[in-house]
């Protein structure tokens, strides 16, 4: 007996149920073509799965591998189940057609089945529906809704194109959501760990298998604090550290960048000399400290070497102990610079600067008058009269030790810091 006729529309409204597709733009016939034998692949959901789920482990054996048989075939069957009902209207009502795409989706993301693997699994559903569709035409029905199902092809492969479509969406966002929260997994690691937190056993061996970073042996801490203007003040220290052979995991915070990098057998100069290149802000290394649950004094002695520097570089902090000691005393710099340039920081600026600018390459060359001007340009008997001002001045000796030091300090202090306003 044939079905009394309905439209496309009266018979959506007859299940109550919504499509994941545009209202069918199909003939009558072949509305009723898709009803029909729809309904009767309702009964041989089973056997589609079985098919389907055959076909994909000869052609995909990722889910032998992750012994995901079982639920393979349960997938295929849900999801077979739903094209089926999607095609003869049979949707139940209040139901998103779309809701097991979703669920497989989203599933597949948090198991690291590749999408394209996943996808071909979809392609390969839509071929099976479509086969079965024509097979129970002729064999049910001697052909009978054949010529209906050409018309109606466009439409079965647009339901199947529009669900692998909301499967693609879940994936992505359920990729995301994954990585956000390894991402956020990871930086309260290195949180934890800057915060003192690797003294405990527990929380190393956890923060090593988050970061992927060995527990112990030699280990450098980065840091490069982000500049105002937003430029990227490390450029791709990962790949540069790595044509070396050499691990490290990087973390961008909201005032600074983070690098832990772990040495192996390699010599700290190899990793410094791999980074300096992508130093385009303030860059401080820590000198070697050992494992990560070190890392919270690598990480004040970094800041501190990347907090010496005034101008973009990088720095190890043994290179730079003089002025590590100043900027971890902030408070102790004016009477620092005070105390070892005394009167000088009072003479007009010009004058202060070329006597600055003599002093400072005395001391740089061990208090010699003739060294220091070679490195001037000027004759000896100048640097000899312009340190006979700059003692008067200061009320220091530079061939004492202690005052050497001290206006060694001072020099660098009022380089960093700047003087008082000029008169």
């Amino acid at each position: 007996m044939i079905p009394t006729r309905r439209t496309a529309g009266e018979g959506r409204r007859a299940t109550g149920a919504r499509t994941g597709v545009a209202r069918r733009p199909l003939p009558e016939e072949s509305a009723e073509a898709l009803r029909v034998l729809g309904g009767v692949l309702i009964g041989e959901v089973d056997g589609l799965a079985d098919r389907l789920t055959v076909m994909v482990l000869q052609r995909e054996p990722i889910y032998a591998e992750l012994d995901m048989v079982e639920e393979l075939r349960s997938a295929c069957r849900a999801n077979m189940e739903r094209g089926v009902q999607t095609l003869a209207e049979q949707v139940p009502g209040g139901v998103d057609p779309e809701d097991t795409s979703r669920r497989t989706g989203r599933l597949r993301a948090r198991q690291g089945v590749p999408l394209e693997v996943v996808l071909k699994a979809y392609r390969l559903g839509g071929r099976v529906m479509w086969e079965a569709l024509l097979n129970t035409s002729r064999g049910r029905f001697s052909g009978r809704y054949d010529s209906a199902l050409l018309d109606a092809a466009s439409y079965v492969w647009r339901v199947n194109d529009s669900s692998a479509t909301a499967l693609v969406e879940a994936y992505r966002l359920e990729e995301l959501r994954l990585q956000s929260h390894d991402l956020s997994r990871r930086h309260a690691v290195i949180d934890g760990l800057i915060e003192g937190r690797g003294s405990d056993p527990a929380f190393l061996r956890e923060a090593a298998t988050v970061l992927g970073m060995p527990e112990r042996g030699p280990m450098l801490c980065v840091v490069t604090p982000l500049e105002p203007t937003g430029e990227d003040p490390l450029r791709s220290p990962l790949e540069a550290l790595a044509a070396h052979g050499i691990v490290s995991a990087w973390f961008m915070r909201p005032r600074d960048e983070v690098g832990l990098v772990a040495l192996g057998s390699r010599p700290l100069e190899v990793a410094v000399e791999a980074l300096r290149p992508c130093a385009e802000g303030r860059v401080g290394v820590s000198p070697v400290v050992d494992g990560l649950g070190a890392i919270d004094a690598g990480y004040r002695m970094a800041h501190t070497a990347a907090r010496t520097l005034v101008e973009p570089g990088l720095v190890v902090l043994d290179e730079r102990l003089p002025e590590a000691l100043l900027v971890d005393s902030p408070e102790l710099v004016p009477r620092v610079v005070r105390s070892a340039l005394g009167g000088l920081l009072d003479l007009p600026a010009a004058d202060r600067d070329m006597l600055l600018d003599t002093l400072q390459e005395l001391l740089a060359n061990g208090g010699s008058p003739t060294h220091a001007a070679a490195a001037l340009f000027c004759h000896r008997n100048t640097v000899i009269y312009r340190m006979r001002r700059i003692e008067a001045a200061t009320g220091r000796s530079i061939g004492d030790p202690r005052d050497r030091l001290l206006l060694t300090l001072g020099v660098m202090a009022a380089r960093a810091g700047g003087f008082p306003a000029d008169r």
